[in-house]
C-alpha cells in the first residue's frame, strides 16, 4: 500500500526547468530520505507536492496522497490537506514561527483554522503537544514566546504543530540542520518515536548522509532536479551505483589534506576569563540572579595553529567568542593578543582589532544586501584605513577563494549559499589578519560545498600562516581541519587536547556524549562499493 505515489513530476518556473520526472513511493508509517546538494530541487519537490508554490510555476505529473492528485485539487481542498493531512516541519524554526505570537497560540491555531476544535479544546490539544515533544507546560507554559527558547526548543514547537492533527504524512525539510549533535539526536529520536507512535510517514529531507543512514527506510538522491537514485537505503548506499552518489560520499568522509604550520610563539592567550550576566528579578523584591557564561576559562591560540571549540548550544563558546574579539567585555580575567590587550569597546586600537576577523554562519545575514560586494569586502578597510589599490586588493581577494574579479559589481543575492561563504572569506582577508574565527562557518553548507570550502581554508591557512578559531558544533568538521580541540560545558572548558587524541579517547563523560551523539555510516556500508 501506497501513502504518496509521486510521478513524472516535473516543475518550471517563468520557463526554468527546476524539477524534472521526479518519482518516488511513500508507505504508510514509513521513513523516506530525499538527500542532495543544495539547489538540487528537494525542497521544491516538497513544495510542488502541497501546491505551495511561486506565481509563475507550471507543475505536470501526479502527486496521488490517499487516492487524490494533489497537483490537480483546487486550492480550497488543498488547504484542508495541508497541515491536517500532511504537515510540515521548516529547516528555520525562528523564521517559521510569528514572534508576535505565543508558543500555546501558535500550536493552537493549527487546530482552530481547520475548525477541528474549540479554542479552550485547541489549548488543551496545545499544551498535550508541547509535551509529547518535551516541552511539558511546568517549564514551557504556553505563555512563551519564540525568542524565549533555544533554537532546539522553537525545533520542537514547530514539530508540535506540525502533528497538532496527527497527519497521515509528515514532511520535515532539513530539521536538524543549525542544532548542535546533543539536540539534534533528541529531534531525531523525537521525530523517529513520533512516526510509530502516531502511525505517521515521514518524509525527511537533508543533505546529511549520515542521518540518512540512521532513520529512512529507503532514500531518493536528487541532482539537479532529478532523481538518480533510488531504493532500499542499504543498498542505495552499498551500490552508490550513481557517479552522483559516489561524489556524496566522498564529500562526506573528505579531509583536506593538512600540513600544520604551527609556529612555537603564543598569538592569543586568555587566562580566567568570567563573563557573567545579569537576569530578570523572580519577583519584584528578590535579587537579580546572574548567568556566569564563562567560567573562568583558560586557553592558548600558537601562530599558524588551528584550534576547534566544540559544546552544545548554550555552553558559552559564543559568549567566549565575543569576548576574544573585543565585542563583550570580560568581568575578570585577561585576554590578550600576543603582547595586546583586546578589550571591549572603543579602547581597543584598530590597530589591534584588525588582526582579528571573523567569519559568521550566516553570511547572507552579515552582508548589507544593498551594497555591491566590492564595498562589502572593503568594509573592514575602517580599521587599517583604505589604501589606494583598494580596489585591486578586493579583486585579488575575489580571486583567492575561487571567484573572479569581475564579481565584485555584483550584489550578495547573486551569490550561492558556498558563494556568499567565499566572499565573507574574501573578507575576513582583505586586511591580512592573523586570526580568523570561524563562527560555525561551515554548518549550514551542503557536503560537497563544505567539501571545498574546508579545502579552501586549508590552503590559504598555508599560504598566509594564519590561526584559526574553529566554532562548530560539527565535530567531523572540527576533527578534519584542528591541530587542537577545546571541549566547553557550562561556561568551562572540560576537556582539551590534541584533536585525533581527544576524539579517539576522550576522556570527559561530556565529550563521550558528543561523539556519541553524532551520526554515523555504517562502516560496512561505505566499504561496499
Amino acid at each position: 500500500m501506497t501513502l504518496l505515489s509521486v510521478r513524472n513530476l516535473s516543475l518550471a518556473i517563468h520557463g526554468l526547468p527546476i524539477l524534472s520526472d521526479v518519482s518516488f513511493d511513500i508507505a504508510p508509517g514509513e521513513t523516506f530520505g530525499l538527500v542532495g546538494e543544495s539547489g538540487s530541487g528537494k525542497s521544491m519537490t516538497a513544495l510542488a507536492v502541497l501546491g505551495l508554490l511561486p506565481p509563475g510555476a507550471r507543475v505536470s505529473g501526479e502527486a496521488r496522497f490517499t487516492g487524490d492528485n494533489l497537483l490537480a485539487l483546487p486550492e480550497r481542498r488543498l488547504t484542508r490537506i495541508r497541515g491536517n493531512e500532511i504537515g510540515m516541519i521548516f529547516q528555520e524554526p525562528m523564521t517559521a514561527l510569528n514572534p508576535m505570537k505565543t508558543i500555546g497560540d501558535q500550536v493552537a491555531e493549527t487546530l482552530l483554522i481547520h475548525r477541528a476544535a474549540t479554542r479552550a479544546e485547541a489549548r488543551a490539544v496545545a499544551r498535550e503537544k508541547l509535551a509529547r515533544v518535551g516541552l511539558p507546560g511546568d517549564r514551557f507554559p504556553l505563555s512563551r514566546y519564540p525568542h524565549e527558547l533555544s533554537g532546539g526548543q522553537r525545533q520542537r514547537v514547530a514539530i508540535a504543530m506540525a502533528i497538532a492533527l496527527r497527519p497521515k504524512l509528515l514532511i520535515a525539510d532539513e530539521p536538524t540542520t543549525a542544532l548542535d549533535v546533543t539536540t539534534q539526536a533528541q529531534i531525531l529520536d523525537l521525530l523517529e518515536g513520533l512516526t510509530k507512535d502516531e502511525e505517521m510517514a515521514l518524509m525527511l529531507i537533508t543533505h546529511d548522509l549520515a542521518v540518512v543512514a540512521g532513520m529512512a527506510s529507503h532514500v531518493a538522491v536528487m541532482q539537479s532536479g532529478r532523481i538518480v537514485e533510488n531504493g532500499r537505503t542499504d543498498t542505495v548506499f552499498r551500490r552508490r551505483a550513481h557517479d552522483y552518489t559516489r561524489r556524496l560520499f566522498a564529500a562526506s568522509e573528505h579531509q583536506p589534506l593538512r600540513r600544520p604550520q604551527t609556529r612555537p610563539d603564543t598569538l592569543l592567550t586568555v587566562e580566567d576569563a568570567v563573563r557573567e550576566y545579569v537576569l530578570p528579578r523572580p519577583s519584584p523584591f528578590a535579587p537579580h540572579p546572574r548567568l556566569r557564561a564563562v567560567d573562568g576559562v583558560s586557553l592558548r591560540i600558537r601562530q599558524g595553529e588551528s584550534v576547534g571549540l566544540v559544546g552544545e548550544s548554550g555552553c558559552g563558546k559564543s559568549t567566549l567568542t565575543r569576548a576574544i574579539l573585543g565585542l563583550d567585555p570580560v568581568q575578570s580575567g585577561t585576554i590578550r593578543l600576543e603582547s595586546a590587550a583586546v578589550t571591549a569597546g572603543r579602547a581597543m586600537p584598530r590597530a589591534v582589532r584588525a588582526r582579528m576577523q571573523v567569519v559568521f554562519q550566516d553570511p547572507y545575514g552579515s552582508f548589507n544586501p544593498r551594497h555591491q560586494v566590492s564595498r562589502l569586502i572593503a568594509e573592514p578597510f575602517h580599521l587599517t584605513g583604505t589604501p589606494n589599490d583598494a580596489r585591486d586588493r578586493v579583486a585579488a581577494a575575489l580571486e583567492e577563494v575561487g571567484l573572479a574579479a569581475s564579481d565584485m559589481e555584483k550584489y550578495i543575492h547573486e551569490f550561492s549559499g558556498g558563494q556568499r561563504q567565499r566572499i565573507a572569506i574574501a573578507r575576513a582577508l582583505i586586511i591580512r589578519p592573523d586570526l580568523i574565527v570561524l563562527d560555525e562557518a561551515v554548518s549550514a553548507l551542503d557536503v560537497r560545498v563544505r567539501a571545498q570550502v574546508l579545502d579552501l581554508l586549508v590552503r590559504l591557512q598555508e599560504s598566509h600562516g594564519l590561526a584559526y578559531l574553529f566554532v562548530s558544533h560539527d565535530l567531523s568538521v572540527v576533527r578534519s581541519i584542528t591541530d587542537r580541540v577545546l571541549v566547553m560545558q557550562s561556561g568551562r572548558i572540560v576537556e582539551e587536547g590534541e584533536t585525533e587524541r581527544v576524539f579517539a579517547a576522550p576522556s570527559h563523560p561530556y565529550t563521550q556524549r558528543l561523539i556519541a551523539a553524532t551520526p554515523v555510516i555504517p562502516a560496512d556500508w561505505k566499504e561496499s562499493a
